[in-house]
């Protein structure tokens, strides 16, 4: 898809590429847990009655009379008198049901150590995780911050945390000290489990130092963190603060795993996940118990077609995201299945770990990133064509649009030509899916997530709001409250309104671009805004901007994502630096900024280029046209330029990214 955003006219204009389709095979849709068309009509009947009965499949300690209060937009309230306990769904109702013998958790270190959880073994430990947060002061109501690697033991902790009517702030482990603190201060996080460190590319990333470093104070800043829980995975020295650190291994061996899971409100904080935001400070995206159950369940159950008894099911995306929390652990473990968590990356020791896993496992149900797709079609089919994937029955994609080329690869390569592809879009903020096919329905197009979701209503709008029509772009809206929906801003409830809701009234808008195709399908254009995709990770180019200028020796600094064909998008910045600066050069200062950024922000967010410029394109009012910095950086021909208050600044940008270029050829 090669699209280029418009905002003067308020469309988007786009470039299909659709080619063959793919209908269901007449055995899949058969068995498939949804195959009636008429789903779409009955859910769009009336939507609410539709998510009723999908609520109802969950287990309630209070069963709700109320659907949906939506008297205060944009302040949804979804089965408000109703009471749950979204750990108990997991995994308690399972094992009472009879299936605790059922593997829960296949789980693979990186160095090749593993570990088989079932269900009565995951309901033993968080039930002494959560006696054991109890001991440690947590309450309904408080927060509490987790900071780890993949292993059982973060499962364990976030559903122990949400077992006691507390809510999480679970933090990427690869961000920074810096993240890390201004997390912690703003979700006010009373406790912090962490791990002394998790095995990366071979060796251990310290995670424990790296808290250490956050929660010491320095002048006007303040946290309420009590505690400090490490959880021993890699053997690295770590420091232990008496009084406040505590060995998980030491503290949960004193406690009994006895504990009655209660049930709260509906509307009770799950969890709260930050996302980067256009002013540079984090959001803190709010999401509470009974919605978010009921869609993560009901999406994973049909969009994969799940079949908990003999599937076994692999999200391969880390707990520190939105796909983690909904589709490694809240939607599998809400619906009983099996599935496979691995710890590590996919080219440790070799590109054939994933696929290794596959075949140990039996995986049949694979969901992971576009990035990923693109990297092994870097390395080659061979490399995969040594492992037996056979039991591979349903793939997905999720983090950003995948493009025809790595779908088709994904598809005859990885799905042996037969398995469907689950091309999906949602966001941090939606909580679960919203477009996509349904395997068991739909006739697949490469490249495209197609349809809503059944009791998802959702359009294509230009500036002003008014529907696209067929083969044309323009901007994603959600028209009608959906049950995961982010609920509010954490702590600030008019950045949340303004955000999301400012533009066209009572309808959200995703911050997306898509176009419509002459069949209606849904192709996803990316982000419209200042926020970059990179591997599927939304980041601000504010706070990576705020970051550079943050360096003693930079003046100014602007960043724009670029096309990659890797990650989706990549980092590039271009920097200024102070005219009596000695301490960079032009010939260093790459490489500083490059780990200036990583160490303030996180690896994740470290810009594939930084160009040193004397100037930055501005317009006469001082904003900086970061439409023209796109268009270098990705080695297009610079467009009009007459705005800007000094026209020369492009063409001298313009040189210095093609010498570059040239350069490195």
């Amino acid at each position: 898809m090669v699209s280029n955003a418009n905002h003067d006219h308020g469309m988007i204009e786009s470039h299909p590429l659709e080619g063959t389709t793919y209908p269901p095979s007449a055995e899949f849709a058969a068995s498939a847990n949804i195959n009636d068309p008429a789903v779409y009509w009955k859910a769009a009947e009336d939507p609410e009655a539709y998510w009723a009965t999908q609520a109802k499949e969950l287990h309630w300690h209070k069963p709700f009379t109320k659907t949906l209060d939506w008297s205060n937009p944009p302040f949804a309230k979804w089965f408000y008198d109703g009471e749950i306990n979204v750990a108990y769904n997991c995994v308690d109702r399972h094992v009472e049901a009879g299936h605790g013998d059922r593997v829960a958790i296949h789980w693979e270190g990186e160095p090749g150590d593993t570990r088989k959880v079932t269900y009565e073994e995951l309901l033993f430990e968080v039930k002494r995780a959560a006696v054991l947060l109890e001991s440690l002061g947590v309450t309904a109501g408080d927060r509490v911050a987790i900071y780890m690697p993949m292993i059982p033991e973060a499962i364990v902790a976030m559903l122990a945390v949400v077992r006691l009517g507390a809510a999480h702030s679970v933090v990427f482990g690869g961000f920074s000290a810096e993240s890390l603190r201004a997390r912690i201060e703003d979700a006010d996080a009373k406790l912090v489990i962490t791990a002394d460190g998790g095995y990366r590319k071979g060796k251990v990333s310290p995670l424990k130092p790296l808290v250490d470093e956050a929660l010491a104070l320095e002048t006007g800043q303040k946290h309420n963190v009590k505690n400090v829980l490490v959880v021993k995975r890699g053997d690295n020295p770590v420091d232990m603060v008496a009084d406040r650190d505590l060995w998980w291994h030491e503290e949960i061996a004193q406690v009994e795993a006895q504990h009655e899971a209660k049930g709260f409100n509906a509307e009770n904080p799950l969890f709260i996940l930050y996302t980067s935001g256009t002013t540079g400070k984090p959001k803190g995206i709010l999401h509470t118990s009974g919605g978010y159950l009921t869609q993560a369940a009901y999406t994973h159950k049909n969009i994969f077609d799940l079949k908990p008894e003999v599937d076994v099911y692999w999200c391969t995306a880390d707990i520190g995201w939105i796909t983690g929390h909904s589709y490694l652990v809240y939607g599998p473990l809400a619906n009983g299945a099996t599935q496979v968590v691995y710890e590590g990356t996919p080219d440790t020791p070799d590109w054939g770990r994933w696929w290794s896993i596959i075949e140990k496992y039996g995986v049949t149900i694979f969901y992971t990133a576009p990035t990923a797709i693109r990297s092994f079609m870097k390395i080659g089919r061979q490399e995969v064509q040594k492992y037996d994937l056979s039991t591979i029955r349903v793939l997905g994609s999720v983090g950003e649009p995948i493009n025809p080329e790595a779908w088709n690869w994904y598809h005859d390569v990885i799905g042996g030509g037969t398995a469907p592809i689950v091309d999906t879009w949602w966001q941090t903020e939606t909580g679960a899916i919203m477009i996509s096919p349904l395997p068991g329905l739909t006739s697949l197009k490469p490249g495209s997530a197609q349809v809503p979701i059944p009791g998802v209503t959702i359009d294509v709008v230009d500036d002003t709001g008014n529907h696209v029509g067929h083969g044309n772009g323009g901007l994603l809206v959600i028209q009608k409250p959906w049950p995961s929906m982010v609920r509010n801003i954490w702590g600030d409830p008019e950045r949340f309104k303004e955000t999301y809701w400012s533009q066209f009234g009572d309808q959200y808008f995703a911050g997306d671009g898509a176009r419509l195709d002459d069949d209606g399908d849904i192709w996803l254009l990316g982000r419209v805004d200042d926020v970059m995709n990179v591997s599927g990770h939304r980041l601000s180019t504010a706070e990576i901007e705020s970051a550079l200028v943050g360096h003693t020796s930079v003046a100014e600094s602007a960043v724009v994502g670029a096309s990659d064909e890797t990650t989706g998008q990549a980092v590039v910045a271009f920097v200024i630096l102070k005219a009596n600066q000695t301490e960079l050069t032009e010939e260093n200062a790459e490489a500083e900024l490059k780990a200036h950024v990583a160490k303030h922000i996180g690896a994740i967010a470290r810009p594939r280029q930084v160009f040193i410029v004397h100037e930055l394109p501005k317009t006469r009012s001082g904003k900086i046209m970061r439409r023209l910095l796109r268009d270098a950086a990705e080695g297009r021909d610079i467009g009009d330029t007459t705005t800007l208050a000094d026209t020369m600044v492009m063409q001298t940008i313009s040189q210095r990214v093609r010498d570059e270029r040239d350069a490195k050829k």
